[in-house]
């Protein structure tokens, strides 16, 4: 086994010492009475045949009259709409109890809620709890959504045969024949702009014509307190999987969470304007970003004013995902004091991914990262971006994408801003990009501090309009034939000291704007310097 995938998994389950030093969590648990009762008192029948929608929010509805306590889905298929939890309940399941939720659409209302950050329209989540507090979902047992039932899929993410699988169950194609939607109602939608917004000049027809286009976040935790999820798996969902908003005192801990690898907004969990959360010891297989921190969309998210703020992760597995631990790109809120440490992220399409873009607004600060560990990662094991397009990481074949217009506009509110982000002892075997950060002309990324990084990337280091950046101890292993060990555009106050390079030897630089970039103990090449379109040789200082 590979040194460094050997060191992660012993160090995966470690708590890392410098993140101690930093911060310990403060999250208040909730806690609830020991009495118990089972859905099946309700009349719930396992089997899969029989829809216990009614006795599932009963035996939760009398718990929470009486005080709290738990309410057991035991062992056995469970299937169900729509269920609403409430304050001093825990939802436990069973070893062996899988709650699945029906693919039948007329059993999920259509509710007023949020959806990527802005007020919309949707089917009720699965799982649904709006200002509730004390309330749990434990145990060893499986949620899943039935997600397949309402996802969109791109044929470009299909092998032949599984694409004539997915057309002969029926649904319909748009127009291109590459993306294959589950109704004529769910296609209506897509080809509208923000069809769920909120409008005054809609009516009921308008969304209940579009509604199958509406997809639900499986669990969604709106305006909650004193929150635990533990042990449960959770899977399959429509859109997002776990979706805690504007919520406080959330601890997340070993739990499973699974999507398709192709499903559309296929998020693992979504944490949005929440203060004091705890993630650890979870695992995350999914098909969109697997750990993500948002704070809202544009306008809505900056007069929402409620950044996620006091969040811990650490000890957690991410396999397939577009982003291993995300912010953004809807930080519209911002987002500070973020503190992740010890995990390991495998085969996913980004590691560390930072997005954002012009009319965001919002700033993201005193982030610190410790002690990641990645492994065969096809785009960028580090990536900071203000350009992002919403599109998948990773270009689909057949797809063409042009590079961003790079214009200077005027700062305001709606101009986002990356800064005093620290990330510490990174190991990474295999990536496309070790580094790659890219800000705005009238808005550069500020104060990152890179340290201990040990790197074998196809491509190395790639700073973009952005000052104050220092990668300090640095071993790059360079496996193509471009020999670039750092290419700076437009950027100041670069520091590179104690780089340790194989197979890459040159500097390159672009920007007339570019400044005061110094190189210090470089080992393993003679440097050489490339400048050109306004920059020049005398910008970079090697010693």
């Amino acid at each position: 086994m590979n040194k460094i995938l050997k060191t992660a998994i012993l160090l995966i389950f470690a708590h890392g010492a410098f993140a101690q030093k930093l911060t310990e969590p403060t999250v208040s648990l909730p806690t609830f009475k020991k009495d118990t009762v089972s859905i099946t008192a309700f009349g719930a029948i396992s089997g899969g045949g029989h829809l216990n929608t009614e006795s599932i929010n009963q035996a939760i509805d009398q718990t929470h009259s009486r005080g709290g306590g738990v309410v057991l889905i035991p062992a056995g298929v469970w299937l169900s709409g729509p269920i609403t939890l409430k304050s001093n309940v825990n939802l436990h399941l069973a070893v062996n109890a899988l709650l699945q939720f029906t693919k039948d659409f007329s059993q999920y209302p259509l509710v007023q809620t949020s959806w990527e950050g802005i007020p919309q329209m949707r089917n009720q989540s699965p799982i649904w709890a709006l200002n509730q507090q004390n309330i749990a979902i434990t145990g060893k047992g499986i949620i899943d959504g039935n997600g397949d039932a309402w996802r969109m899929v791109k044929k470009a993410k299909m092998t032949e045969t599984q694409w004539k699988k997915l057309i002969s169950s029926g649904g319909v194609l748009n127009e291109k024949g590459d993306i294959w939607y589950p109704s004529q109602s769910s296609l209506k939608g897509a080809s509208l702009k923000d069809p769920g917004l909120v409008d005054k000049g809609k009516n009921t027809k308008f969304y209940q014509d579009i509604k199958d286009y509406l997809r639900p976040n499986m669990i969604l935790l709106e305006k909650c307190e004193r929150i635990l999820l533990e042990g449960v798996t959770f899977q399959n969902s429509a859109a997002w999987n776990i979706h805690p908003l504007m919520s406080s005192d959330l601890t997340i801990r070993n739990i499973n969470v699974r999507n398709p690898w192709y499903s559309q907004n296929g998020d693992g969990l979504d944490i949005e304007s929440c203060k004091n959360v705890l993630v650890e010891q979870s695992t995350f297989d999914v098909g969109d970003d697997a750990i993500c921190i948002k704070s809202g969309r544009n306008e809505a998210g900056r007069e929402r004013g409620m950044p996620t703020e006091n969040l811990w992760v650490r000890n957690c597995m991410v396999y397939h995902a577009h982003g291993g631990f995300v912010v953004g790109s809807e930080m519209s809120g911002g987002a500070r004091n973020l503190y992740v440490d010890n995990c390991t992220f495998i085969g996913t399409d980004i590691g560390l991914r930072f997005k954002t873009t012009r009319g965001r607004g919002g700033v993201v600060e005193n982030v610190h990262i410790n002690n990641i560990f990645m492994k065969d990662i096809p785009g960028e094991a580090i990536l900071f971006d203000m350009y992002y397009e919403a599109k998948d990481p990773i270009v689909l074949s057949g797809e063409h994408r042009e590079p961003p217009k790079v214009e200077v506009l005027p700062v305001t509110e709606e101009t986002p801003q990356f800064k005093d982000i620290y990330i510490n002892n990174v190991l990474c075997d295999g990536a496309a990009k070790a580094v790659f950060i890219r800000g705005l002309p009238e808005m550069h990324i500020q104060n990152i501090q890179l340290n201990k990084l040990d790197m074998i990337a196809q491509q190395g280091i790639d700073i973009q309009e952005a000052s104050d950046i220092t990668l300090q101890d640095v071993k790059l292993q360079i496996d193509n034939n471009s020999k670039q060990i750092a290419y700076i555009l437009n950027s100041n106050r670069v520091n590179l000291g104690q780089i340790e390079v194989k197979n890459a030897d040159t500097f390159h630089l672009q920007g007339a704007r570019s400044a005061a970039i110094k190189v210090q103990g470089l080992k393993g090449a003679k440097p050489i310097i490339k400048a050109d379109f306004g920059a020049n040789k005398n910008m970079i200082n090697i010693n």
